[in-house]
């Protein structure tokens, strides 16, 4: 056959021109619900529950986000899901040198607990499931969501929803790190050990692929860098002494959805039996701390600037291998995504996608309709295939943690994403719009713009805020955060009552980059 002829995945898969029962293999006969796992979680998956439709949003001020929360809420949303702004998520409040130019643009500016409480205002937190993509300060978001949670008179054994808090991809493909990675490690730890006591229904951590692929790396590679962290963060939890059978059930994923459609849904499918064996091996015996739980989000990299009518095309067939998939919780991005924040109407747009695949399309009638389909089944055991290849390399090196000190994660998904960049302008790659199937055209997409005001007004709260709360309290509760994390003792307790006294996330981030120092 002509080299030509032949198509290859960017996993380095290579697809026949027919598939036949000679390439379905044994595993074809699982059922949803059984171990493990590869057809779902669920015997009836969408027909007993449909994903939880979420949509991302935070920008501006508290009050900015709110407003588009209960917009978002009367649109149909079943789930909350906060975007911070980078100051936030690296632990400077917003009157630090260092977050100028930065305040409330591509998320909420959350300062302290009294941003908590306008970001949430007359939304009542037992009532919600609210995920929250933080991860180097999640252990303060989370204190502030509990500590509005108690505000509010609400039971926090009944709160429900998601920290990202995996820090392990933000050295690997991300950057918003603040400590270096083992004590980001123990305190990560401590948030499963405090929750599966204080807040039992809370995900304590949603283990990213997503921004792995954003950066760069194949399919086969998100799954595979992903769930070697996710062993990591296991091994960590049971060298803290932690049962996996309690906190295995806490345990989430994240992961992305980009348009090769039938590659993706083998990639949902063949992490999930990954997964579900991996927990086997490490000593899990409760069925429900085996099970792959995953959110997933369409792919922001793969938007395009140039004719962004596109992108909603785009997004419905990434919304498609997600459902079909057998995703747990969705978000859909704007079509505008490639040009700025999205508007209320591509937000809009975004979400009515989710529910025309829902109500529409006849995908959530079955569980895994896909099944059986020889190319399908095939295209799972090659997607496995390579994952696992990638992941015997990461324990050769001593697992993640390792791996990532050696910046063996990060060389890998930049020679990947620099193989990719190369088929775009080469034009074997073809992007709509993009490098094919041009136009000359007027940009006349509105565009979503963030005031540089924000900083002001933020700073002015702080200033208030510090002038009236009572500063020996605030002193002796940062005192106890910081004594916590040299003897060892369980963080979150003394950053809950931080929080509840009025320090400042910056504030508290200070207190442990005294005692861990920050990562280079």
């Amino acid at each position: 056959m002509d080299n030509r002829d032949q198509k290859i995945t960017d996993s380095g898969i290579e697809i026949k021109p027919v598939y036949t029962e000679a390439d379905r293999p044994d595993s074809a006969s699982e059922l949803p619900g059984s171990f493990p796992y590869t057809r779902g979680i669920q015997p009836d998956m969408y027909r007993g529950k449909l994903w939880t439709m979420r949509q991302y949003a935070g920008f501006s001020t508290a009050e900015a986000s709110n407003e588009r929360y209960h917009y978002l809420l009367k649109q149909g949303v079943s789930g909350l899901s906060v975007a911070f702004d980078l100051p936030t998520q690296i632990g400077y409040d917003s009157d630090h040198a260092l977050a100028e130019g930065e305040v409330g643009k591509v998320g909420v500016a959350i300062d302290s607990i009294e941003d908590m409480r306008r970001l949430f205002k007359d939304i009542p937190l037992e009532s919600v499931s609210t995920s929250m993509t933080i991860n180097s300060t999640g252990y303060i978001l989370l204190a502030l969501y509990a500590a509005l949670g108690k505000e509010q008179g609400a039971d926090l054994k009944k709160l429900t929803g998601t920290i990202q808090n995996d820090i392990l991809k933000e050295y690997a493909a991300r950057g918003t790190y603040i400590y270096p990675p083992r004590p980001s490690m123990r305190i990560i730890t401590d948030i499963f050990e405090w929750c599966s006591q204080e807040m039992p229904k809370w995900n304590t951590i949603s283990i990213s692929g997503y921004h792995i692929r954003e950066a760069g790396s194949t399919a086969a590679q998100e799954i595979a860098f992903t769930l070697s962290n996710g062993k990591a963060y296991v091994q960590a939890a049971l060298e803290k002494g932690l049962n996996i059978d309690v906190f295995g059930k806490r345990l989430s994923f994240f992961f992305n959805a980009h348009n090769n459609l039938f590659e993706e849904i083998a990639k949902f499918r063949a992490a999930r039996r990954i997964w579900a064996n991996l927990m086997k091996e490490l000593g899990a015996t409760d069925p429900k701390a085996c099970m792959l739980r995953f959110h997933t989000q369409t792919g922001g990299s793969t938007l395009t600037a140039q004719q962004p009518l596109n992108n909603i095309s785009r997004v419905t067939l990434q919304t498609l291998a997600a459902v079909l998939g057998g995703t747990q919780s969705l978000h859909t991005n704007g079509y505008d995504e490639a040009l700025g924040l999205p508007t209320e109407e591509a937000a809009r747009i975004a979400l009515r996608t989710q529910q025309i695949v829902a109500f529409e399309s006849g995908a959530a009638d079955t569980a895994d309709p896909l099944a059986g389909s020889y190319f399908i089944e095939s295209l799972t055991d090659e997607m496995e295939q390579k994952a696992r290849e990638w992941m015997k390399k990461i324990d050769e090196m001593g697992g993640s943690v390792s791996a990532i000190e050696q910046e063996f994660m990060q060389r890998e998904i930049a020679r990947s994403a620099y193989a990719y960049q190369r088929k775009v302008e080469s034009k074997e790659q073809i992007i709509v719009g993009q490098n094919a199937y041009t136009t000359a055209e007027h940009l006349q997409t509105p565009i979503l713009k963030i005031d540089d005001s924000i900083r002001q007004v933020q700073s002015e709260r702080l200033q208030q805020l510090r002038a009236n709360r009572n500063a020996e309290k605030a002193i002796t509760c940062l005192a106890e955060v910081r004594s916590r994390a040299v003897t060892g003792e369980n963080l979150m307790p003394s950053v809950l009552e931080a929080v509840t006294h009025q320090c400042t996330l910056g504030e508290i981030a200070d207190e442990l980059r005294g005692v861990f120092g920050e990562h280079k």
